[in-house]
């Protein structure tokens, strides 16, 4: 794979400071590498720092630039850290992409314990809601940047098998759109991509499984579920001058589910 910046201006990122939490699989993954292609300079960030050198010595032995750096997201603690070698490594942040999260289902309302509660909250929003003023503050201190939460369908469709996942990433939307009115001021710009179904190791359990998969595409207009890599033109655009009159909204991938 060779690493060149893109010819279209507008959708140039080449030496872009981009930290992708979640980044060292599934739609992060792919947008690590695509990133990266695009000349960015790529921080792959999640709780495991093997997986994330991984893919960063994958990134760097194809001629892109890109570091690995540990941290759970869930650990408010942690967050100032993170952003504070992002900005001493590279000396500037100009993209976060919020895109670490966790899924998970419990039986019933009344068996979800505050335990899983509080971890999906922790990761799907508390996280992201304090990375978004660490990143901003940080942005606004170099003319500016964008912020990209990695949202889900389940935000505004919400179902049984996931409440407290579903509400976590509702509140991840109104971050975005608080947050967006707030930092507009100093430059930069909030968004989210609300994903459908993907194929990824998380949802393996269902979009593998032959017998489980008619009934998930059942509801998608193009009887499929989607590819991690066709995320990235939504987060390029996101990322990049093209999108330079857009905060505060909200870009669907999920394939055309009926409503």
């Amino acid at each position: 794979m060779s690493y060149t910046p893109t010819q279209d201006p507008l959708l140039d990122i080449a030496g872009k400071v981009v930290l992708i939490t979640g980044g060292s699989r599934g739609l992060g993954r792919a947008m690590s590498l695509h990133f990266a292609e695009r000349g960015a300079r790529v921080v792959v960030s999640s709780r495991k720092y093997d997986a994330c050198h991984a893919l960063v010595q994958q990134i760097n032995a194809s001629g892109g630039e890109s570091f690995a750096r540990a941290c759970h997201i869930g650990d408010w603690h942690e967050l100032d850290g993170l952003i504070n070698d992002v900005v001493a490594h590279y000396g500037r942040l100009d993209v976060l992409i919020n895109n670490a999260g966790m899924s998970p289902s419990a039986p019933s309302l009344l068996e979800t314990s505050e335990t899983l509660v509080d971890k999906i909250i922790d990761v799907n929003f508390k996280g992201p809601l304090r990375l978004t003023a660490l990143a901003a503050t940080a942005m606004s201190a170099t003319g500016g940047g964008s912020i990209i939460n990695i949202s889900s369908l389940a935000s505004v469709r919400p179902t049984p098998i996931a409440t407290a996942y579903s509400a976590a990433k509702a509140g991840l939307n109104a971050l975005t759109r608080a947050s967006a009115q707030e930092y507009a001021a100093v430059g930069v710009r909030i968004n989210a991509i609300i994903c459908g179904t993907f194929d990824t190791d998380a949802a393996a359990g269902f979009v593998r499984n032959p017998d489980l998969l008619p009934t998930v595409v059942a509801p998608i207009a193009m009887h499929r579920v989607g590819m991690p890599h066709e995320v990235v033109g939504a987060a390029l655009y996101l990322a990049s001058a093209a999108s330079s009159y857009t905060t505060g909204s909200f870009i669907t991938i999920d394939g055309g589910v009926a409503p």
